[in-house]
């Protein structure tokens, strides 16, 4: 068992199987020694977490459905990975996108859920960029989807 897959276990996380694309899109492409990881919609459990910030969704909510987003990210490094996240260096970048209504202003504490998930897994090397935006409606109705770049050896 490497460094990273005690960690999750310390911290009680099991990742989840990767979700397969709904689309015309592979889950993610390595380029060089850096992996991106399609958009991964708010799945936890099988269950997609649907809402819209700032009408049926608090921010806790919506900050648990960030975290599903990025236990799926992982799901899917680790496969980029062969099955050893060992491999990775850098958390470079997320892209959080929250489903919400115009007047929502708080799209950067919801993503803090997938952000915290990421420091809290690979420590100082998973800080990283980040854009957090708001949109009206998102695929299949998920109340968040992110994206991520990750460097790898």
């Amino acid at each position: 068992m490497g460094r990273i897959d005690k960690k999750l276990a310390e911290l009680g996380i099991a990742l989840p199987s990767p979700v397969a694309p709904v689309a015309t899109y592979v889950p993610y492409a390595i380029a060089g020694n850096l992996v991106f990881i399609s958009g991964q919609i708010s799945f936890s459990g099988g269950v997609l977490i649907k809402g819209r910030l700032g009408a049926d969704m608090d921010i806790e909510k919506g900050q648990e459905a960030a975290r599903a987003c990025g236990l799926n990210l992982l799901a899917h490094l680790k496969t980029a990975c062969s099955g050893d996240l060992d491999r990775v260096r850098r958390v470079v970048k997320l892209g959080a996108f929250v489903c919400c209504t115009p007047d929502f202003v708080d799209q950067p504490k919801v993503a803090n859920g997938c952000s915290d998930l990421m420091v809290a897994v690979f420590g100082e090397t998973g800080r990283h960029a980040r854009a957090a935006v708001g949109a009206p409606a998102l695929p299949l109705g998920a109340a968040v989807e992110i994206d991520g770049v990750f460097e790898i050896a």
